[in-house]
């Protein structure tokens, strides 16, 4: 009877059904995946180095005081090495948790040149949209295949320098090849640390988060001229990057000039190198509350023409504003060129302040 049962099509349909449903269930799963690899980072991103800071004060109060002071003598002596390259770890960079947190969005890397290996590089990362989501994927993990789209690059994303003041989350960083963003540390890796290196730097910093919001690609440029100094000085070649949707994953308060808000953000980014943003993005259960999950939205990082760039141990500042314009103008072109093929129509223009 049971042969029958399945020869006559009915056990087949059962089959079909309940595979259907497996895989159904499989989809659920990776997705909810995604979100705990998302929702980590973020955390990770907000309250990592606060938390571990408090943690270690606790445990000195403890039974357990020998541990912490072990990692503090630790920090100490170790204390020099994020200027000095860090302490990249491939088996970090590649861990799974990236290709969910990839996928979420998802996150892809455009390779647009060849990159030589006898060459070093800065990569200019625009925009930086509230916590710089697509360059933390595309060059602190593997997850986009960085070193398989331009084989003999050692990327390093440079971040806050006082991030690697705090405890654990130092060295978390310098697991996924983040330094700090100083002379000394971009000063190291391009003049001690051979070739075929690429330091990736937000340009626009903190005052670029400010003005980002959804369905504005706007760039804090004008001004910011200190990169191509530091490329000239090095000789090394500049590289114009821009995520398409890195402004599109979370929704931001924007203060007007002039008013109290702004006021105090200006403060903050003066004194502390970071400006407090309220945002907001989608909720941990469902994509119609409010969170501090991004939208999924997708992030697509072009990496565009190398420009070559001349070493000038102290060049002028002729030479540093004629360098500028020449990246100003290959960004402008970048953009131009990808944004119709990433949802954005053709009337669309790069704001550069």
């Amino acid at each position: 009877t049971l042969f029958l049962f399945f020869s006559l099509g009915t056990g087949s349909s059962i089959l079909s059904a309940l595979q259907d449903l497996f895989w159904l269930s499989k989809s659920k799963v990776e997705k909810q995946l995604q979100i705990i690899s998302v929702l980590q980072w973020v955390l990770t991103f907000l309250i990592m180095g606060v938390a571990c800071t408090l943690i270690l004060m606790y445990i000195l109060c403890t039974d357990c005081w020998a541990i912490a002071a072990l990692y503090l003598a630790w920090l100490v002596f170790d204390w020099n090495t994020p200027k000095k390259g860090g302490r990249r770890s491939q088996w970090v960079r590649n861990w799974a948790i990236w290709r969910y947190f990839r996928d979420y969005f998802p996150i892809r890397l455009v390779k647009t040149h060849n990159l030589l290996t006898t060459r070093n590089y800065i990569f200019g990362y625009h925009p930086h949209g509230i916590m710089g989501l697509g360059a933390f994927c595309n060059f602190s993990t593997e997850a986009t295949g960085v070193s398989q789209k331009f084989p003999g690059i050692r990327p390093y994303l440079a971040t806050l320098a006082g991030n690697f003041r705090m405890p654990i989350l130092r060295d978390y960083l310098m697991s996924g090849g983040i330094c700090p963003v100083n002379r000394d540390s971009i000063d190291y890796i391009l003049s001690k640390n051979g070739s075929g290196n690429a330091i990736i730097i937000v340009v626009g910093g903190a005052a670029e988060s400010l003005n980002c919001t959804p369905g504005k690609n706007s760039v804090t440029l004008k001004n910011r001229k200190g990169f191509v100094k530091l490329a000239l000085r090095h000789g090394a070649d500049l590289v114009p990057v821009y995520s398409f949707g890195e402004n599109e994953v979370y929704k931001q308060v924007i203060f007007e000039e002039g008013s109290w808000g702004r006021w105090v953000q200006k403060k903050f980014q003066k004194h502390i190198g970071f400006a407090p943003c309220i945002f907001h993005g989608r909720g941990l259960f469902s994509s119609n509350t409010w969170g501090l999950l991004p939208y999924s939205k997708p992030i697509t990082t072009v990496v565009g023409e190398p420009i070559t760039i001349p070493k000038i141990d102290n060049p002028s500042q002729k030479e540093v504003d004629f360098y500028h314009s020449i990246y100003v103008d290959s960004l402008i072109k970048l953009f131009d060129k990808y944004k119709s093929k990433f949802g954005l129509p053709e009337t669309e223009v790069l704001e550069v302040n």
